[in-house]
């Protein structure tokens, strides 16, 4: 059964879109102090989020940072916006952008307050200063600052913009930051008030508060204050609580701390060319993973990814050792030897998968517990040795769904193209192999094969006709050699029920032979079962011996 939608998946349930401004509304008008968070990308705003803070700071200076730029408007508006949308998708609490000054005038304030508002940015915060703005603590005293009638009227021009009732305006007051003191200080934060901020952000370079606590002393708590207490911040949290501050701001933390670990990690790994020294100091991989929600992606996939035809399912032969080669099966079977990087079953799995198939039963033998990949079903033959490959389908098909519509039965050291698979499935034949016309290619190198004859020969309009299965083996004259097979058989539910009675039979009469699938297949034609043949050129590795292995290494 599917999971329910809303309830187990683990990013539904984040608040919708007006949560979020009622949020930020709620958080600046608090009566008690309110904490904001500085973060600059998905990554950091989720862990923002994950460590309790009830809002973020999308802070100027970090992102600009984070894209290798300088804070002064280097990074366009809409690379902001672009980045606002990561980190608003990826956290649940709302989020304030240091807007600096509105990106240009009072239209440009307007459109920028409705492109947050799309994106579910609660609240934006522009200062006082001139476009394009330099950091304030970059020659602060001698940055000019914007009329006080032009910001106003940006601030009016944003509030006459917004759709949302609790959408945010904070007005950032430089005046102390350029030298002009708390008189200037206050006529501006009360024009901006009047204008209709919602909050007055008072900042300061100083490293005491004096400036920002002798304003809130002369403001009276007209409307809400916020503060950031980069420079001061030795500052007891307490005395901000007392001076009726409603919201602090520690503004650029994360990127200073992230700056920090990465010069530390490139430094050690650089000097060192080894990772020894550094992987028990940083985070797992898998960390990664679960703050980018790959657990809520795997959810989704049972709810949203196709699955190809409901009840398809695939049986993959995997059972001997594989002594041909050598040492490389020594402590595994074939199927798990590498091939560019990876068991040689996790690429069948993947492709079987990439096509549709995601049902995947493997039936082991030899050394079974090195064959343990995830997301698979297992069915163990110990036996493998003295029986073969019927007895491995046999106890495969003992225990196959009751619900399964078509099964594809192949082996574990066979790759192959996905549209091996999409092929038999569109068969709607009760049993369909794959031959592979390049049958030569095979016999010139004298390998084992798996010769058929066919009723219709390959030819370029091939398609247009019906071919069935005559016969199967390595002792076909070359005369009536059509081509060679694949490794595939599909099954219909009637199919497998024939199947089951062929192989039963099989094992009774030939059980000290160890039959195998040419077994089945003549026992199928004896009985006059017609198996659909679909003809393609190429695109599959037998892996037989170590030169296939290393052709594995290139097979696309």
């Amino acid at each position: 059964m599917l999971p329910a939608r809303k309830q187990d998946l683990e990013l539904v349930g984040r608040p919708h879109k007006a949560d979020k401004f009622r949020q930020m509304k709620e958080l600046i008008t608090s009566p008690k102090l309110e904490f904001l968070m500085e973060a600059h990308n998905g990554l950091s705003a989720r862990i923002v989020d994950e460590a309790g803070f009830k809002g973020i700071w999308a802070s100027g200076l970090s992102i600009s940072a984070s894209m290798g730029v300088r804070d002064n408007n280097e990074a366009s508006w809409t690379q902001v916006l672009d980045n606002l949308e990561f980190m608003s998708d990826a956290t649940s609490v709302p989020i304030l952008l240091d807007g600096d000054t509105g990106y240009g005038n009072f239209n440009n304030m307007q459109r920028l307050v409705r492109k947050l508002e799309q994106r579910n940015i609660a609240a934006v915060c522009i200062e006082d200063k001139l476009f394009p703005k330099t950091n304030s603590f970059i020659k602060g005293e001698a940055q000019q600052l914007a009329d006080i009638e032009e910001f106003s009227g940006k601030i009016k021009a944003g509030k006459d913009a917004q759709s949302h009732d609790d959408f945010c305006i904070v007005a950032r007051c430089e005046a102390f930051i350029a030298g002009w003191g708390l008189g200037e200080a206050l006529r501006r934060a009360e024009a901006y008030r009047l204008a209709g901020a919602d909050a007055i952000l008072m900042h300061s370079a100083l490293a005491s508060p004096d400036e920002v606590l002798s304003f809130c002393r002369e403001w009276g708590n007209r409307c809400p204050v916020v503060i950031v207490p980069t420079i001061y911040y030795t500052t007891p949290t307490e005395v901000f609580r007392e001076h009726q501050i409603s919201v602090v701001i520690w503004a650029n933390h994360l990127i200073r701390s992230a700056i920090k670990a990465m010069q530390a990690t490139a430094r050690t790994i650089h000097q060192d060319e080894s990772l020894i020294g550094i992987d028990h100091n940083i985070v797992p991989v898998k960390e990664i993973f679960r703050l980018q929600g790959a657990k809520a992606l795997e959810q989704a996939e049972e709810i949203y990814l196709p699955k190809g035809k409901k009840g398809t399912r695939a049986l993959v032969l995997a059972a001997s050792r594989g002594s041909a080669l050598g040492e490389l099966t020594e402590n595994k079977p074939k199927t798990m030897v590498g091939v560019a990087g990876r068991p040689l079953l996790d690429h069948i799995a993947t492709t079987y998968k990439a096509a549709g198939v995601n049902d995947i039963t493997v039936v082991r033998g030899y050394k079974k517990e090195a064959v343990n990949l995830k997301h698979l079903t297992y069915v163990d033959n110990d036996d493998y040795a003295q029986t073969g490959e019927l007895a491995s389908l046999h106890k495969a098909l003992e225990v196959l769904p009751a619900d399964t519509e078509s099964l594809i039965i192949s082996y574990g050291d066979v790759l192959f193209r996905k549209y091996v698979p999409e092929m038999l499935l569109e068969q709607q034949d009760d049993f369909a192999v794959v031959v592979d016309t390049n049958w030569r290619e095979s016999a010139n190198k004298n390998r084992v094969a798996d010769y058929v004859s066919c009723s219709v020969p390959y030819a370029r309009r091939t398609y247009t006709r019906d071919a069935f299965l005559n016969a199967i083996g390595g002792e076909l004259p070359a005369d009536q050699i059509h081509g060679e097979w694949m490794g595939f058989l599909k099954c219909s539910k009637k199919g497998l029920h024939t199947i089951k009675e062929l192989t039963t039979a099989a094992l009774a009469r030939d059980g000290q032979q160890a039959p195998t699938m040419q077994t089945l297949f003549r026992d199928l034609i004896a009985r006059g079962e017609r198996i659909r043949v679909v003809y393609t050129t190429g695109h599959w590795l037998d892996i037989d011996n170590l030169d296939d292995v290393v052709t594995a290494g290139s097979f696309r």
